[in-house]
This record gives C-alpha cells, structure tokens and sequence, in this order.
C-alpha cells in the first residue's frame, strides 16, 4: 500500500519516511509556490534516502494569501497552518491517495491540525492520515536522527530546503519595501536542517 508522506528535506519529515518504510510504499511529495524552486532541494535530498519523489505545484496566490494573515498576526503560526492544509488537501485530492503521512512531532504548534481538521480531511477524501512522529518531542527525534541521518543546520535563511517558510519569506521580501527587517520581525530565529543523506548501520 502507498504512503504518500509530505517532504521538506528537512529531518522530520525524513525521518518519518523511514518509520513508515517497513509497511508501506512510501512515495515523497514536495509541494510548492512557484515563488522559489525550493524542490530542487527536496528531490536531491529524496534521491540520497532513497524513496521516489513527486512536485505538486500549487498556484502562488497561496502564498500571498498567507503572507496576508502573516502580516496581519505578526507572527507565522495561522499562515503555515493554512499553507501545511493547502498541501494536505492537494495530495489528498490525487486519485490514488489513501495514506498521507507528515513529519509533525508530538511538541509541535505549528503545523498542526486540530483532531476536527483530521477527521473532515479523512472523511472528504476517504483517506487515513498519519502522524509517524506524534509519540516523539524533539530530543527523541533527535536521537533518532543522530543514528540514521546525515543533515547540515543553520540558521533559517542558511540552510536550502523546501518548507513552506522559505517561499514565504522569499515573497514578503520581494512584496514589501522593508524587505529583510520585516521577516526578521514576523520569523523567530530557529535552527533549520536539510538531509544529505541516509546512514546505512
């Protein structure tokens, strides 16, 4: 059975790949805006796991729709929610879905969907959706990745990958005179990573 699981590059969803690889085929899709080739990134990443990997483009107005309540907010959690449903309801709508997988983590805020997003996305589509790393906070998580993963870190503007953070960023800086200090305003700084490859033990 196919496992379509959402893919950033980063080490959440890759590993989340992996937990779910001993039962099901499991397929990596990217989304993205048309606002920044960030899959490119994605499909390098994929490669080096091992998994096939599929682009869906979604139209960019997305973006700026999100932008839009980014602003508005002053923070990015409401905007990442509709970008991470935007993505959901895209795979979802592929006529051979009947799994979508993510990498959200027990001790995440954002994305993340409230148990009545999950049962009306599984309910209009007639699929089961996954959560691999829903039992893991992030120090477990990172053990894990300690002993499967290789991935560099950074800085959120340091490291190439394929959120939907960078294409939102990559947008507000083009769309507003203040460019750099508004995302620097709008985005906590946090530490991102990108997978280089797979540890074979």
């Amino acid at each position: 059975m196919k496992a379509y699981v959402l893919f950033s590059s980063g080490k959440d969803s890759s590993l989340a790949a992996i937990l779910l690889e001993p039962f099901f085929d499991v397929e990596l899709v990217t989304i993205n805006f048309g606002i920044v080739p960030t899959h490119e990134f994605a499909r390098q990443s994929a490669s080096r796991l091992g998994f096939p990997h599929n682009v869906i483009m979604l139209r960019p107005s997305l973006i700026e729709e999100a932008a839009a309540m980014l602003v508005e907010d002053g923070f990015p959690g409401r905007a990442i929610n509709y970008l991470h449903q935007s993505a959901l309801e895209a795979v979802c709508s592929t006529p051979d879905t009947t799994i979508v997988a993510d990498g959200t983590r027990r001790d995440d805020r954002v994305p993340m969907l409230s148990p009545a997003e999950v049962r009306s996305l599984e309910d209009r589509h007639n699929v089961k959706y996954i959560r691999p790393l829903s039992g893991y906070g992030r120090s477990a998580v990172d053990v894990l990745v300690d002993a499967y993963l290789q991935v560099v870190q950074g800085e959120s503007d340091s490291v190439e990958k394929a959120d939907y953070e960078v294409e939102l960023r990559s947008f507000i800086r083009k769309q507003y005179n203040e460019g750099d200090s508004m995302v620097e305003r709008l985005f906590p700084g946090h530490i991102q990573s990108r997978v280089t490859d797979r540890k074979y033990l």
